[in-house]
């Protein structure tokens, strides 16, 4: 069985049968709404962070939570397992990045150096780069080992929401405020192009698994599809009646899950029928 996980306002998490779309299991414990979510790469565990600071991290065969995290004093947006599985990392709007081992849940570096809270963080595949992304607009990347700034740079014009990573690692893609994404080459910091389509701010981002599509989620209530060989896009998936807060891909990018706001309050699984 494929496990959607889901978080919400609500102070819960579910976890959903993807090809039946049915409820598996509600986890409660957060005293308030849960942002984000992240399995760990075996799929054993999953991490959860909340509007407290909070850090959760849960079995996920039988719902038990297994280690509390007091990490920060303001809201956790973003929370990743590392691809290797060796590190969890948090973003927060302290304007911190903090990076704890998974095994013992020490911290192992406070990362400081955006001016304005964080929205999102990403991990490279190879578990070496970190990519934030904040209110002050900027980008930046940091070494997930030794928690160095390694470059930051700008060319969004507003608050930069989401950010991933391409599968080889190469190019970071970035959506803002300004309604547009961005990809970015990793080592020189470059912008490589522009995608503009989304009538409102963006939310989320991710990456096919080969890399030449690249789905988005925005509060204008779409999710588009996008070629990146021709940087079109593909088609524009609508139906929500809230903006769409995230979107993926599943590994083998037959599907797209995304999760909607709170006027929609929905998980929908999108199929491609050709």
């Amino acid at each position: 069985m494929i496990l959607i996980a889901s978080a919400s306002e609500d102070k819960t998490i579910k976890f959903w049968n993807l090809q039946t779309g049915e409820l598996v299991r509600t986890l409660t414990g957060h005293d308030l709404g849960v942002l984000s979510v992240s399995f760990s790469p075996d799929g054993e565990q999953l991490a959860s962070s909340s509007k407290k600071g909070i850090i959760k991290i849960w079995q996920v065969d039988d719902g038990k939570n297994i280690n509390t995290i007091n990490a920060n004093e303001k809201a956790i947006r973003s929370v990743v397992y590392s691809p290797d599985g060796q590190k969890i990392v948090n973003s927060s709007w302290d304007n911190t990045i903090k990076i704890w081992d998974s095994q013992t849940a020490k911290l192992i570096h406070t990362l400081t150096g955006h001016s304005k809270g964080i929205f999102a963080v990403a991990i490279s595949p190879d578990s070496k780069i970190i990519a934030s992304v904040s209110q002050d607009k900027t980008i930046k990347l940091w070494d997930l080992d030794t928690g160095e700034l390694i470059n930051s740079f700008v060319g969004h014009d507003d608050n930069v929401r989401t950010v991933a990573f391409s599968p080889d690692g190469k190019i970071i893609a970035t959506g803002s405020v300004d309604k547009t994404i961005k990809l970015w080459d990793v080592t020189t910091g470059k912008l490589v192009n522009t995608l503009s389509g989304h009538s409102q701010y963006l939310n989320s981002v991710a990456f096919n698994s080969d890399g030449t599509s690249l789905v988005s989620a925005a509060e204008d209530k779409t999710i588009k599809l996008w070629n990146l060989n021709d940087s079109k896009v593909i088609r524009t998936l609508s139906g929500s009646s809230a903006g769409v807060n995230s979107v993926a891909f599943t590994r083998d990018n037959s599907t797209i899950v995304s999760g909607s706001a709170a006027d929609d309050n929905k998980l929908r699984i999108w199929q491609d029928r050709n």
